[in-house]
């Protein structure tokens, strides 16, 4: 399953960087692109807000 960003994302933008896909954009918070997400959790394991979770 995908995952995606709660709204708790505080824009720190730590998730970014650790997506092997670049399915992670900017908009009022990170939003990460479910379709393209390849679900490695990389995402997930690096959020200090724990904002990101499975769908």
């Amino acid at each position: 399953m995908p995952r995606r960003i709660s709204t708790d994302c505080i824009a720190c933008a730590a998730c970014v960087a650790e997506c092997p896909v670049d399915c992670i954009s900017e908009g009022d918070i990170f939003v990460i692109d479910e379709d393209a997400c390849i679900d490695c959790g990389a995402c997930e394991a690096v959020c200090p807000v724990e904002a990101i979770s499975e769908v």
